[in-house]
């Protein structure tokens, strides 16, 4: 087993507190999230966390007009220079106070900062190496207060703020080239007007919650919002009133999460009652369901992975259409219980909740709704609940410490019975809870085997192994308390000690960090959990392990560049994946050309043609060479078919892995054909219709004009006869 995991994605959580930004070409939105920043792509529809962490949540964001670096400073007002190229850490540096605000000059050589009534203007860091980038050029003083908000004039030689805070108005932004003005207050309103006359050009409430921050992008056309109380992204094109992104996380802490079949998807509840769906790919929500009362306690895929289920609280477990989006069938029981955990057998006809309160199983069936059967024999809390891959049979586990195995269909009862003891029977434990770390431990030896950090965020409770005895007091420790912070600002009220939820007091204190839920991806290339900071997805990076498979010392990459000269491709295809070094492995396919495919794919062994599909499904998901990729896919399945199904369970994380990959990649295309198709048929049936009219005017131009031919020839006859009787006279 691969223990090689890092951090890949950050869902769940779009927004907590402090500014966002838009990137210099107005089509990527940068947000802080707690303690790391996360880059949503509104133009390609995707978002990406940056594995950077800050020690504190991060609250003032400022990006270099160039694009390439960044300013991320925390609640300590501790800052760090980031390099959005090669996504690391360039610099640390201590203000030594909170900052409110960091901008950068228009022309990217000054940054300014403020902190308390003083502004600090530093020379900007630039592309050199330099010992010191933050070197400070000049301090202002002057204001009596606080100043929250600075920006630069466009000649970069002079700067505005403005002094402490209004009762309402809580941020606002400019754009200089427009003249538009958008503010937002505490009541979840904002005002787009026009100066210098001030005309009200657009107004909306959002929400009821204070809005925490505004940004235009680069072309004034969209505004983005952040509300920190419900941790709401928005971006709002004012000219069509639409929105561009509506992301929302949970709010309050997930409780469970699921993959689907083919690890494209991963469903989320709530300790708010919402079911969420989020794409692994792009990590946006693209559907929540809100009709649970209480806290989910379990979510599932179905193995089509068409329909969601999930158990709450309530007493209630709902099945969720993932094509309608709509909630079609709800299981109840015939006494009220809170549903702790649920399974679903493998045709998806049987649902399966246990209950916490009255330790019974309830059984209903999918297609009608009705409850089938109730299982009684535990003497505690269910708490896991599990279906067999091929019979109807069903194994409970519960804290009575016992395993019950039911055979559904007989309905015998239960079958047989398993005395659990306190040590579990396993090679390795993943285990998680009121921690921030995810460990892996090896049984048979005891021994910790790996650790996973999932936060370094000292804004949570628990970060801390030893407590500074000088902050000691007679109720407790003041480092766990959030001075100072008001309500709105990102502080978190708690009710009378011992008491978790309800209703909140006056006192602040911090977040507790934890982890609830712990699952891998069906791929086995990456596993979710889901914490405080929100819904975290590690997987396996190739590019940062080194991982020789059958390794020997003439396999270097001369040699294998050598081989390729020499248009010996299987060989050097089959020696790249003994380095396996992903560049070269590159390297080596797209060096060889589509004729050879068939020839190449005929002489690999099993071994490798494992390796190449998985080669191959990881790069369909970002190389452009669509085309060449999917013809040595359909030609290695076609040659060696048989053998991959006769090895199925091997193999199947691998297969798992090309179909998300080739799901994605024809959602994408077939998306982007649909709609040129019907622009096309638009554009054919405008020009037909110009056409049909162009006809018509013709047709009605020839009438006109035959009606004018008869017009003369009835004149020139008139005339004739007219002209016949005065010859006679005058003879």
């Amino acid at each position: 087993m691969k223990f090689s995991y890092k951090f890949s994605n950050l869902l769940g959580s779009v927004y907590r507190r402090g500014n966002v930004s838009f990137t210099p070409d107005g089509n990527s939105i940068i947000s802080p999230v707690g303690n790391r920043v996360s880059i949503f792509d509104l133009k390609n529809n995707k978002s990406e966390t940056l594995p950077v962490e800050a020690q504190m949540n991060i609250v003032c964001v400022a990006q270099s007009p160039d694009g390439s670096t960044a300013i991320l400073v925390d609640e300590a007002g501790a800052a760090l220079l980031v390099s959005l190229v090669s996504k690391s850490v360039l610099h640390h540096y201590h203000f030594h106070k909170p900052v409110h605000t960091v901008k950068f000059s228009p022309d990217g050589r000054k940054f300014a900062v403020t902190r308390e009534n003083h502004t600090l203007v530093y020379h900007a860091p630039g592309k050199t190496h330099d010992f010191n980038p933050f070197r400070l050029y000049r301090s202002y003083h002057g204001p009596y207060d606080d100043a929250t908000c600075i920006d630069w004039t466009d000649d970069s030689r002079h700067y505005f703020n403005k002094e402490g805070d209004f009762n309402t108005l809580t941020s606002c932004d400019y754009h200089k080239r427009t003249h538009f003005l958008v503010t937002g207050f505490a009541s979840g309103i904002f005002h787009l007007h026009e100066l210098p006359d001030f005309n009200l050009i657009h107004s909306l409430s959002i929400s009821d919650q204070r809005i925490a921050s505004v940004s235009f992008n680069s072309t004034g056309d969209w505004i983005a919002l952040a509300c920190s109380g419900l941790g709401q992204l928005l971006v709002w094109e004012w000219q069509s009133e639409s929105y561009v992104l509506k992301q929302q996380g949970h709010f309050n802490n997930m409780s469970s999460l699921a993959y689907s079949p083919d690890g494209q998807y991963i469903v989320t509840g709530g300790e708010d009652g919402k079911v969420k769906v989020w794409n692994t790919g792009s990590g946006f929500c693209f559907v929540t369901f809100t009709e649970h009362t209480a806290a989910i306690a379990g979510t599932i895929f179905t193995s089509n992975g068409h329909v969601v289920i999930s158990a709450s609280l309530d007493g209630t477990a709902r099945a969720f259409d993932l094509h309608r989006y709509r909630n079609f069938r709800t299981f109840t029981s015939p006494r009220p219980a809170q549903f702790s955990c649920l399974a679903v057998d493998h045709s998806g006809d049987l649902v399966c909740c246990g209950a916490q309160d009255m330790f019974e199983i309830f059984v209903w069936s999918m297609q009608t709704g009705r409850l089938l059967e109730v299982l009684a024999g535990h003497e505690g809390p269910v708490a896991s609940l599990s279906f067999s891959p091929a019979d109807a049979i069903l194994a409970s586990a519960s804290w009575d410490k016992t395993v019950r195995v039911w055979d559904i269909f007989e309905r015998k009862g239960c079958r047989e019975t398993l005395q659990l003891g306190s040590d579990a029977d396993g090679t390795c434990i993943l285990a998680g809870g009121r921690s921030k770390n995810i460990c892996i431990y090896h049984v048979a030896e005891q021994l910790l085997i790996k650790k996973f950090e999932i936060s370094c965020n000292l804004s949570f409770d628990a970060m801390e192994e030893y407590l500074d005895r000088r902050k000691m007091t007679e109720w407790g420790s003041l480092a766990l308390v959030d001075e100072g912070q008001e309500e709105g600002e990102g502080g978190t009220a708690i009710s009378l000690p011992g008491v978790r939820k309800g209703d909140m007091a006056s006192r602040h204190w911090k977040p507790e960090v934890r982890v609830s839920c712990v699952q891998f991806s069906p791929t086995g290339r990456a596993f979710a959990t889901t914490t405080t900071e929100g819904l975290m997805v590690y997987s396996l990076d190739n590019s940062l392990t080194f991982d020789p498979f059958d390794l020997d010392m003439d396999i270097t990459p001369a040699t294998i560049r050598r081989m390729l000269g020499r248009k010996e491709y299987a060989t050097a295809l089959m020696m790249s994946f003994r380095l396996n070094e992903g560049a070269v492995i590159q390297e080596v396919v797209e060096t060889i050309p589509h004729t050879e495919v068939s020839h190449v794919s005929q002489t690999l062994p099993d071994t490798y043609v494992d390796r190449m599909l998985l080669f191959v499904a990881s790069q369909l998901e970002t190389s452009r060479h669509l085309e060449f990729y999917l013809t040595w896919c359909q030609t290695l399945l076609m040659l060696h078919g048989q053998r991959l199904k006769n090895r199925s369970m091997s193999v199947l994380a691998m297969l798992r892995a090309l179909q998300k990959s080739v799901t994605r990649r024809y959602e994408d295309i077939s998306k982007l054909c649909d709609s040129n198709r019907y622009s096309l048929q638009y554009i054919l049936s405008v020009a037909q219709q110009d056409g049909s009219r162009k006809r018509k005017a013709g047709g009605e131009e020839e009438e006109e004009g035959e009606m004018e031919e008869l017009g003369e020839e009835d004149s020139s006859v008139q005339m004739s006869e007219d002209d016949l009787p005065m010859k006679s006279h005058h003879i």
